[in-house]
């Protein structure tokens, strides 16, 4: 998902910039209200931008100019929910960037958007029905890792397409097309993140059961909880 530096017209990732930066500056505030109102949660919050560091760093080369490769951030989207993730999602594309040669500073509105701005409200927005229809933390979790994943390699197709329309279908053939390369290895990688990420869940579940209770995951311990998927 991380497009290449340099890849993107200058107007274009100007423009993607510009669409970011109110995102991330509000992401700033609510870590900033996060911390204030539960400090306690500051290892958690480390925890979750190192869990998207990790994942968004194994990347599958892709011939679209990008890249294909589990995100992580469902998992703070859930637990901190969105405007936290564009945040800690930029942070982490800024330091993969300049540390990694993963991404670029040119394209980091871009890839900013997609991975840290529509991925983790999609994912929040997943969970969030899915609970909300009767359906168990794990089965949530599951479908907010994945989904967000794709979501995000949706954008990132639709941001190529605009900069590079087909000659004869135009945007939406470009979109169409460059959807259908990621689709080869992103299914199987979102799935597979979705999976790790209701590990992770069962495991905070064990070991922090009160941290996972105060941000709302779980129930009180009077009430039964449903971590499996």
């Amino acid at each position: 998902m991380h497009i290449a530096e340099g890849y993107l017209p200058p107007l274009h990732a100007a423009a993607w910039t510009v669409v970011a930066a109110p995102f991330v500056v509000h992401g700033a505030r609510a870590v900033v209200r996060q911390v204030r109102d539960n400090p306690e949660s500051k290892l958690l919050l480390g925890a979750a931008g190192a869990f998207t560091f990790v994942l968004s760093a194994l990347k599958i080369p892709s011939v679209t100019g990008s890249c294909s490769h589990p995100t992580g951030t469902g998992l703070g989207a859930v637990l901190f929910r969105p405007p936290v993730m564009a945040l800690l999602g930029t942070i982490v594309l800024f330091f993969q960037a300049t540390l990694l040669a993963h991404g670029g500073l040119t394209t980091l509105g871009a890839n900013a958007f997609s991975m840290a701005v529509v991925g983790p409200w999609v994912a929040y927005g997943v969970y969030r029905l899915v609970r909300s229809v009767g359906g168990g933390l794990g089965l949530g979790v599951f479908f907010a890792a994945a989904l967000g994943d794709l979501a995000t390699y949706c954008v990132t197709s639709a941001q190529l397409a605009l900069a590079f329309p087909d000659a004869t279908s135009g945007v939406l053939g470009s979109v169409l097309k460059f959807g259908s390369i990621f689709a080869v290895t992103q299914i199987p990688l979102a799935v597979s993140e979705g999976l790790l990420t209701v590990l992770v869940v069962r495991l905070l579940v064990r070991v922090s059961p009160a941290e996972l209770e105060r941000l709302g995951l779980l129930k009180r311990p009077s009430e039964p909880t449903e971590v499996t998927a």
